[in-house]
């Protein structure tokens, strides 16, 4: 067994022993996992839980990763409660740096290397990963991919001082990362196959806006384009993009994209999807199973993002406390942390009928979606207007 991977206990109480009784099981200890258990604790103080994750188990914000290095935060001053509290506040049993194998929904047990434990009620916290960068040539050793608090070290621990970074990727996480990067002092060029960043979720003014508040801030776009190939140049590497270009730069930054785990749950023959797919209540396609966060896919969607994780969380404790609740999604603006450009969105559903109105003012800029009979769907807001969200959210679904 990895050394990496040797379980580690924390108990809920000093001198407490594990209860006869079947635990509930959590499995992930992100921020999903650990708002199932906090929000299951307000109404259930007794209920033995025993939480399992693959790295050390101490909490911290995930969201805070892509704006760390300009508040000069180390990994360690990233955690926020060691797990040995954790375990204590929320009277859990943690496992840590262990990885689980194997789901078996017959017997209600979950297994891993050396050992096993039954569960009454299994939830699946379980994350994503970083898409594939699908780079040819050497020198991938010089990409990086932040999505715990593990790659954020490793990829402080690379960067240079003032030195350069290619970011693959202008979406969410790859705009915060550009910020947060330009903003501590990197040089930082983006390649981007979209026409502007963020173009799944804005229209293109804002798109436009946030591109050249973050070149104000010595930021270098490259828009419909892709890197194919990377190798080593001097000390660092050079990036060949789709129409020949060069990009050279000291590391890169993988930002394309995160695709929901799913391996262990089709592997216990639950069905997926792009996420585990689960019903309104967040259960799976197995009974007393459930999938909360990056990881669960709800009506054909999944989002990642806190505010839905929030809600999956709360409905998914009181389902776990004997009263069953459906999942019900009020309007949840997502923040973007570019403070270059300050960014509040609340994307149309998919597939949404009408269009964006843009108006720009010296205050920054309002997008709003509207259907043929002027019903808002979503909006967009820049600058000044984004501190407005909350307004705007509360006229969803009503006349604009």
């Amino acid at each position: 067994m990895d050394p990496a991977l040797t379980p580690t206990l924390s108990q809920g109480e000093r001198g407490q022993t594990p209860s006869p009784n079947r635990p509930i099981v959590i499995i992930g200890s992100g921020l999903a996992g650990y708002s199932v258990l906090r929000e299951f604790r307000k109404r259930d103080q007794a209920t033995p839980v025993t939480l399992i994750c693959s790295d050390d188990g101490h909490f911290y914000s995930k969201p805070n990763l892509s704006n760390a290095l300009v508040a000069g935060k180390s990994a360690e001053q990233l955690v926020s409660t060691p797990r040995a509290k954790m375990a204590a506040d929320l009277k859990a049993e943690i496992v840590a740096n262990t990885r689980v194998t194997a789901v078996d929904t017959t017997g209600k047990k979950v297994r891993w290397n050396g050992g096993e434990t039954a569960y009454s009620k299994l939830i699946l916290a379980l994350g994503a990963d970083p898409i594939p960068h699908g780079l040819a040539g050497p020198g991938a050793d010089k990409v990086f991919a932040v999505n715990d608090l593990q790659d954020y070290a490793a990829f402080r621990s690379a960067l240079k001082p003032g030195g350069r970074v290619a970011i693959l990727g202008g979406g969410l996480i790859g705009s915060e990362f550009a910020n947060d990067l330009a903003a501590a002092g990197y040089a930082v060029e983006v390649v981007h196959l979209g026409p502007w960043p963020l173009e799944r979720l804005i229209p293109e003014p804002l798109g436009r806006a946030l591109a050249d508040a973050l070149a104000e801030k010595h930021v270098v776009w490259h828009f419909g384009r892709a890197a194919k190939a990377i190798e080593p140049a001097g000390a660092g590497v050079a990036l060949t993009l789709d129409d020949g270009s060069r990009v050279e730069a000291d590391i890169v930054l993988s930002a394309i994209g995160l695709r929901s785990r799913t391996q262990l749950a089709a592997g216990a023959g639950l069905r997926v999807n792009r996420g585990i797919v689960v019903d309104k209540a967040l259960q799976t396609s197995a009974s007393d199973v459930y999938a909360v966060g990056d990881c669960a896919e709800v009506d054909g969607q999944v989002l990642p993002y806190v505010l839905p994780l929030m809600q999956q969380a709360r409905a998914l404790a009181a389902t776990l406390a004997g009263e069953r609740s459906e999942l019900r999604y009020p309007p949840m603006p997502v923040v973007v942390k570019t403070p270059a450009l300050p960014l509040a969105v609340l994307p149309p559903a998919p597939n949404a009928e009408g269009g964006w109105q843009v108006d720009c003012g010296d205050d920054g800029i309002c997008a709003l979606h509207l259907d043929d009979g002027k019903i808002l769907q979503g909006f967009a807001l820049a600058g000044q207007q984004a501190a407005q969200r909350a307004q705007y959210a509360a006229k969803v679904g009503r006349p604009a």
